[in-house]
């Protein structure tokens, strides 16, 4: 047996008590709620009436809530874990207290920089 997914888009604010009913038929309340019915008639007119509200697809089977919370959550593989920290205008990185600039290619660096200390620099 196959099942429609209905999945409110759109809120219902501000639209006639008609079409809100419809929403309430369908067992629609909250934006981004998904809910299965059967592929029938009666379901179809009632989708047909509210279909700027709604995202519909035919499935074969009805999903669990876990199961499509499950299917919502993005790959673990496209957010970082921990920030890089990040260089700015070719290498130098700007503090509240230090400007510094690494030079040297390979492994070896050397760090040049000045730093403000009461109202005077000094190189670092």
């Amino acid at each position: 047996m196959s099942y429609f997914r209905i999945t409110l888009r759109r809120s219902a604010i501000g639209l006639p008590s008609r079409t809100r009913a419809v929403l309430a038929a369908l067992g629609l309340h909250k934006r981004s709620q998904t809910v299965y019915h059967p592929v029938e008639a009666q379901f179809a007119g009632m989708i047909m009436k509210v279909k700027e509200l709604v995202q519909v697809a035919e499935v074969d089977k009805k999903l669990t809530k876990w199961e499509v919370r499950a299917e919502r959550r993005p790959d673990s593989g496209f957010y970082l874990e921990t920030a890089v920290p990040r260089m700015e205008d070719k290498g130098q990185k700007t503090g509240g207290r230090v400007l510094a600039r690494l030079r040297g290619e390979g492994e070896t660096k050397v760090v040049e920089g000045v730093r403000r200390e009461n109202g005077g620099e000094v190189r670092i």
